[in-house]
């Protein structure tokens, strides 16, 4: 099997709802790629429940604040995707950061109180990023299960 990449929604809701249409279940795996054994645990969780996985690959902007370095985040998509298929997940979705955020875009999600504190005090704004990003990816993929890894507490709880 090859896995398949998807870099638009249209794309992406044309596949799953492919699966969808065959009765499939759907597990979503968010990641900002760099993959390791947790999120490769994520798609074993997905694929044990699910009738089909898709994962994600996007390094959101959003979640970078001023004196972050967005662009030494580490990425290397074609090691990522092999790491997916060898993991079994069936669909990978990396879109590109202006189809994430096209221009205009101005809505945000953000959770007072828990990601003001904690992390959230020294990152202003990056739980807001994650929030956005999270919720764009569930309207986008629609899955019947997401899965989150729980390295990141705080983040956990605010997701």
């Amino acid at each position: 099997m090859s896995i398949e990449v998807v870099r638009t929604v249209a794309d992406l809701r044309a596949r799953l709802g492919d699966w969808k249409c065959d009765a499939l279940t759907v597990g979503l795996v968010p990641t900002m790629g760099a993959l390791h054994d947790g999120h490769l645990s994520l798609v074993r969780r997905s694929l044990a429940v699910t009738g089909r996985t898709c994962l994600t690959l996007f390094v959101n902007p959003r979640q970078f604040g001023a004196g972050e370095d967005l662009a030494q985040y580490p990425r290397d998509e074609a090691a990522d995707v092999a790491l997916a298929e060898a993991e079994g997940a069936h669909l990978v979705f990396a879109p590109r950061p202006e189809d994430m955020y096209p221009k205009g875009f101005a809505t945000q999600v953000a959770v007072a109180g828990l990601g003001d504190i904690l992390e959230g005090e020294h990152r202003p704004g990056f739980f807001t990023g994650v929030a956005t990003v999270v919720a764009k990816l569930l309207v986008q993929a629609l899955p019947d299960h997401a899965f989150f890894g729980d390295k990141d507490y705080q983040q956990l709880q605010v997701i």
